[in-house]
């Protein structure tokens, strides 16, 4: 099934195939290439259907259940939406597998904790930046996580506007005036920050340099508390643009 790539368009795959009674083999989203015998079926969003369909995964199923469908769809485990409709099929037509190490449910769980750890993580790897009065941070999460962050930087920063980048789904988090949105963002060209800002990372990077024990520096123990991978939006582990080549 060919969908827009949306959680609500998911949703829509999950209804119309219980309309139609197919089970899809995979779910295409746009940009994805797939080779396949089997003819593919178009399905546009439709948001009443998809309404109908995310109150049954409660009304039907439980709570729980709906919360482990939603959080999955934001996760990188691959071909998750053929593992979430195989779990959907079982709730509605079967019965929802109770032994949690069953090979379906275990998958789904892993890559939720998974996603849920790495958005503990940029809690506290997010670096904002001020340009002009709007605060903008740059992630490169492997996971969707801007819902998961949205409450935690929403309730931080109640008075400012700020924009976080997620540079892998394209999308941002737009904040100001107590109001948010998560919107597609297919690039963001920023400009040079000005000088007062520069000089704030240049005492961040100073302060972080000050704190450090030289005698304790241990890279390998560092990059288990701070992945490697989240470095480039850090700015304390970059070299200080500020300062003069020897």
């Amino acid at each position: 099934m060919l969908y827009d790539g949306s959680f609500a368009g998911f949703l829509t795959c999950v209804g119309e195939s219980f309309r139609q009674k197919v089970y899809p083999f995979y779910f295409l989203s746009p940009g994805v290439e797939q080779i396949s015998l089997y003819p593919i079926l178009e399905t546009p969003t439709d948001q009443a259907l998809a309404k109908s369909v995310y109150r049954s995964l409660e009304e039907t199923v439980s709570s729980t259940f709906r919360r482990l469908i939603t959080y999955s769809f934001l996760t990188c485990l691959p071909q998750r939406e053929r593992t979430m409709f195989d779990l959907i099929y079982l709730a509605f037509h079967q019965a929802l597998p109770q032994d949690l190490t069953d090979d379906r449910v275990l998958l789904l769980t892993r890559a939720i904790q998974h996603l849920t750890h790495e958005a503990h993580q940029l809690k506290g790897f997010v670096r904002f930046a001020d340009y002009g009065g709007v605060l903008v941070g740059q992630i490169a999460p492997k996971n969707r996580v801007l819902p998961l962050l949205r409450p935690h930087f929403c309730q931080r920063l109640p008075e400012e506007a700020f924009l976080l980048h997620d540079k892998t789904h394209r999308e941002g988090l737009f904040y100001a005036d107590r109001k948010w949105k998560i919107r597609p963002v297919d690039h963001l060209d920023l400009d040079r920050p000005d000088q007062a800002e520069l000089q704030c990372q240049a005492l961040w990077r100073r302060f972080y340099q000050t704190i450090a024990i030289p005698a304790r520096h241990n890279p390998k123990c560092r990059m288990s508390h701070m992945p490697k991978r989240y470095w480039d939006n850090l700015p304390e582990m970059q070299p200080d643009p500020m300062s003069t080549p020897q």
